[in-house]
């Protein structure tokens, strides 16, 4: 597998993520507040201590009951503030990190859906799974913990300086010229755990894909006997999720013992130094004693801000694989002065048409010129990559043409709304996409919201509405992942009844009856053609039985449309379409 570049700083990451904190500003502060209120409560044990042995070792007598009491006192009820503020950040603070992780998925699931085929064409669904669920996981701490730790942080490192400053100028100088070098060793260390975390995130998703496709075609995988092959090729991908997951607890554990040993240093330095300055009369025992646990909430403080950097590295892989997506291009847009498509009549022209698939340039249209009247049943027939589904997709704009134009009601398609020009075409594939859930709401997904009596209406002009009847639950049976509980003639006769409900002008029926058996492709036919009355109907097919009734025939070659005309004057032809007809006949 290739190593993934790093596409994005540091810098630029934090500033396309800050907004997201946008809505949560007041929330923020707040638990900033809080932050600084348990900080405050840590430093000022020092120098309770320091009072106390100070007084102690010099004035024994000063050192009362009452006075014990009333710093013990005062000490609790800081503790108790301590307490409700890390009990907010713990509960509000994460809340919020929540919140922003929540926000992120909707923008990224928004996006998605205005990315165009193509993305989807060179991206595995299992690797967009793992950018919008997995990765966005490690946004709720680091959205939380990086400003309060770096918050705390700064107040902690600020007044212990400025507190050790004021105890012993050369020794807090010594203590200080030690951080520099270790941060300098662990962010060589961190870059290298930034890119393994990455790595890690890439293979988590190939792992995903390869159980997401393995499980989706365990069909296949039993009639070919293939089990062990699969399991081989997982366990290829599951070794090279462990490898990479062994790497990068490697530089957690340098990581930790850098910052481990630093510690010691940094202790030694404090313990040998300090004893020396209190022989020669340079620091009093109270001091020391405050020093060392100054230099103790410090360390503690420099090895939280260590050990955070895990989480950090987590944090900015998630927010850069979001970022990637959020930055995938929208080839497919409204244009800015895109009007909505209201009431069209259906006429369709090609004027010109070009059209290459953006990621291989697979030149498949060239120069097309076609025009469909309003009402008008048209069928494209011809050889495989001759452009007939391409030619489809270009009407709804699922993709654009490279050059030339679609007119719709001789307005250029790309002057309407991508909404209302969509919400105007109904679809019927040969694939049928059914959603898990019922058959009611899978039929109503051509109108979500419609009632029961609407649906049912559908699935009579579907031919759908007896065998619905005879299952189980009827209108509320559950027909199970990508409806795999139905049969394909089942399945079929629901998407048709989908586009019923929506009720749109224009139809197009992609090969709709290819995958059927006899009876059920006799039982779709009929349905197809309840649906295609009064419409504009564009249909695709290779069994040429079901076009025979098309008001124009056209075959569609690499060389554009070469043969047009009715089923009778395409055999009278003696060309393509009766070559094509016989070889059907003699199939059957």
């Amino acid at each position: 597998m290739k190593q993934q570049t790093q596409k994005y700083k540091t810098f630029d990451l934090f500033k396309r993520f800050m907004p997201y904190y946008k809505k949560y500003i007041p929330t923020l502060i707040f638990d900033l507040f809080c932050a600084s209120l348990t900080t405050v409560c840590e430093i000022i044990l020092p120098l309770i201590m320091r009072e106390l042995t100070n007084a102690g070792v010099n004035d024994i007598a000063s050192l009362t009951v009452g006075y014990v009491l009333q710093i013990g006192l005062l000490y609790f009820a800081l503790r108790i503030i301590d307490s409700a503020a890390y009990y907010y950040m713990a509960y509000i603070g994460h809340v919020m990190g929540t919140k922003i992780e929540t926000d992120m998925r909707r923008d990224a699931y928004a996006h998605l859906h205005k990315l165009s085929n193509t993305y989807f064409n060179n991206t595995k669904v299992g690797q967009i799974m793992g950018r919008i669920t997995n990765d966005l996981f490690d946004v709720t701490e680091f959205s939380h913990h990086c400003p309060e730790e770096f918050f705390i942080a700064g107040i902690k490192g600020i007044i212990s300086f400025v507190i050790l400053l004021n105890i012993n100028v050369t020794l807090t100088l010594i203590i200080f010229i030690i951080i520099p070098i270790m941060l300098i060793c662990c962010r060589i260390i961190n870059k290298k755990m930034r890119q393994t975390f990455r790595k890690q995130r890439v293979l988590i998703g190939e792992l995903n894909a390869r159980i997401e496709d393995s499980l989706l075609g365990q069909k296949v995988v039993k009639a070919f006997t293939n089990e062990e092959l699969e399991c081989e090729k997982f366990e290829e991908d599951n070794h090279n999720f462990f490898s990479i997951k062994k790497k990068s607890y490697r530089y957690m554990g340098s990581y930790q013992t850098v910052t481990r040993l630093f510690d010691g240093i940094m202790y030694s330095v404090t313990v040998i130094a300090g004893s020396i300055f209190m022989i020669k009369g340079e620091i009093n025992t109270g001091d020391l004693v405050a020093y060392l646990l100054y230099v103790t909430t410090f360390i503690a403080t420099v090895r939280r801000i260590i050990e955070f950097a895990e989480q950090f590295q987590r944090g900015m892989t998630g927010i850069e694989r979001f970022i990637e997506i959020m930055d995938a291009d929208i080839e497919i847009f409204d244009e800015p002065d895109a009007l909505p498509l209201l009431n069209p009549r259906g006429d369709i022209e090609f004027k010109n048409v070009y059209f290459e698939y953006p990621d291989d340039h697979n030149i498949v249209l060239r120069g097309l010129n076609l025009k469909i009247k309003s009402g008008e049943k048209v069928a494209f027939v011809g050889p495989s990559g001759g452009g007939k589904t391409t030619l489809c997709n270009l009407i709804p704009r699922f993709y654009d043409v490279t050059d030339g134009e679609i007119l719709l009601d001789g307005k250029n398609i790309r002057s309407y709304t991508l909404k209302s020009l969509r919400e105007n075409i109904g679809m019927v594939q040969q694939e049928v996409y059914l959603f898990s859930g019922t058959v009611y709401e899978n039929i109503s997904y051509g109108k979500p919201g419609a009632s029961m009596e609407e649906v049912i209406e559908a699935a009579k002009k579907a031919g759908a509405h007896e065998f619905i009847k005879e299952l189980k639950d009827g209108y509320n049976t559950y027909v199970g992942e990508r409806g795999v509980k139905l049969s394909g003639g089942q399945k079929q006769r629901i998407s048709i009844a989908r586009v019923f409900l929506k009720n749109p002008p224009i139809i197009i029926l992609d090969e709709a009856t290819s995958a059927l058996d006899n009876e059920s492709e006799y039982a779709v036919a009929r349905s197809l053609s309840a649906l295609s009355v009064g419409r504009t109907t564009i249909t695709i097919a290779h069994r040429l039985t079901t076009i025979q009734n098309a008001d124009r025939i056209m075959v569609l070659t690499d060389d554009g449309i070469v043969e047009q005309g009715t089923h009778s004057e395409l055999l009278g032809l003696g060309g393509i379409y009766n070559k094509f007809y016989k070889m059907a006949n003699e199939i059957h």
